[in-house]
């Protein structure tokens, strides 16, 4: 938690960037994260290649963005890219937009377009109740289109994950969430 004072009305971009750790995980264990977290590519390749029994070591990184709204003055900026290993940059301010409206985001990895990434988009209403979550691709051109179905507080994340040979690793992922 950290406290800040905004200046001037318009919109804001707040980021924080984690600096790489492992974890290792049971086959079991890993496959169920693999599901639940939307790392699904991953967990369909392990069954093409016949992995669903090897346990995991992974090295993670998380990259997060919000976008603050201060006043109504809709202000350019929301679209900065921090250069994180793993980010979401947003193509329309969502602020500016309305319930059906459509908000772009392109996905990067190591400051590319990742084309067909997994993007999952979803929050909280208003009063606090679960926002239905929605399950996107990018294109080829790197960008994911997430409609706003509902007003509320929205999250786009998703996780980039690669298998990694030739050290003690076998995965490495990137994990990029804005709101």
């Amino acid at each position: 938690v950290f406290v800040f004072r905004t200046g001037a009305t318009g919109t804001y971009v707040v980021g924080a960037s984690t600096l790489p750790r492992t974890l290792r995980l049971d086959a079991k264990a890993f496959n169920e994260y693999l599901a639940s977290d939307g790392v699904t590519d991953m967990l369909d390749a392990r069954k093409r290649s016949n992995e669903l029994n090897t346990p995991s070591h992974e090295r993670y990184s998380k990259h997060v963005k919000t976008l603050i709204q201060v006043g109504d003055a809709r202000t350019p900026g929301y679209d900065a890219v921090l250069n994180y290993p793993a980010e979401i940059v947003p193509l329309d301010n969502p602020y500016a937009l309305k319930v059906g409206g459509v908000v772009r985001a392109r996905v990067l990895v190591d400051g590319r377009p990742v084309a067909n990434q997994l993007v999952i988009a979803g929050g909280r209403t208003p009063s606090g109740a679960r926002l239905a979550v929605s399950n996107v691709r990018s294109g080829q051109d790197g960008v994911a289109r997430v409609t706003i179905g509902s007003p509320g507080y929205w999250y786009i994340k998703f996780i980039h994950m690669v298998p990694v040979t030739g050290d003690s690793l076998n995965y490495e992922s990137k994990w990029a969430t804005l709101t």
